[in-house]
């Protein structure tokens, strides 16, 4: 891909599941997006269990990515209840992890993200009535929906990209079984993206999902998880999108 002079193009892969004692390496995929992207976005599941060591091993592969890495967690980076370990390894190895209204910015470009939760979407999505769990359940999905919310509000740049985890839509989760849809995203992200003017939003999680989709505004969303891409695009195993 040529970029345009005024343009950046962002490399995004989600769903690692780095394990601990896997002789696979990342290297030559880490290699291959530096010489295609000006910056990486990883959308969560870095690891397999959320273990110091898995992301350790991340860590180390991400030495051969000659370009910024930017990162948001997944639900099995958060498994071990290490995610905090996790991080630091990771911000050790200079990855900006997108939590706790942490950004990123390059070449007139803002990066915001948060890790996101499930519910369901548009007119089937949970609400916070009945039992406590239930509540608590719509509870974190508001939440991580307002971590999103401050990051974007901070941002003053010309445009904008989103990296999550979860869903935003149902349209990039199509071809998982709709039984799980409240399990894989929540519309209160796109909610919150479509208050903004955002350019591009990927996301991970739904491997057998569908690659593209849009917001109602007309945000462009991509699934960029690897199981899928290396369905879509087999030579590529990650999306490659100009903002």
């Amino acid at each position: 891909m040529s970029a345009r002079p005024d343009s950046l193009r962002v490399a995004a892969v989600g769903d690692l599941h780095v394990h601990q004692n896997s002789s696979e390496s990342l290297q030559a995929l880490f290699d291959k997006i530096s010489q295609t992207a000006d910056v990486l976005a990883l959308c969560g599941d870095l690891t397999h269990l959320g273990l110091p060591k898995e992301a350790d091993k991340l860590a180390a592969d991400l030495r051969a990515c000659r370009i910024p890495v930017v990162a948001v967690l997944g639900n099995h980076d958060h498994q071990s209840g290490q995610q905090e370990e996790v991080k630091k390894v990771l911000r050790a190895a200079n990855v900006v992890m997108l939590e706790e209204a942490e950004t990123f910015e390059l070449k007139g470009v803002g990066f915001a993200g948060a890790k996101g939760f499930g519910g369901g979407f548009d007119k089937h999505m949970l609400t916070p009535f009945g039992e406590d769990p239930i509540k608590h359940f719509v509870t974190e999905a508001v939440n991580e929906s307002l971590r999103l919310e401050v990051a974007l509000n901070s941002l003053r740049t010309e445009k904008t990209v989103v990296v999550l985890h979860y869903s935003p839509i149902a349209a990039t989760v199509i071809g998982e079984p709709p039984e799980i849809f409240p399990f894989l995203g929540s519309s209160r992200l796109a909610e919150t993206i479509d208050h903004f003017d955002v350019n591009a939003v990927f996301h991970g999680h739904a491997h057998n999902g569908s690659s593209e989709g849009k917001t109602v505004k007309g945000t462009p969303v991509y699934n960029c998880c690897m199981q899928l891409m290396e369905k879509v695009r087999p030579d590529q195993p990650y999306a490659l999108v100009e903002v």
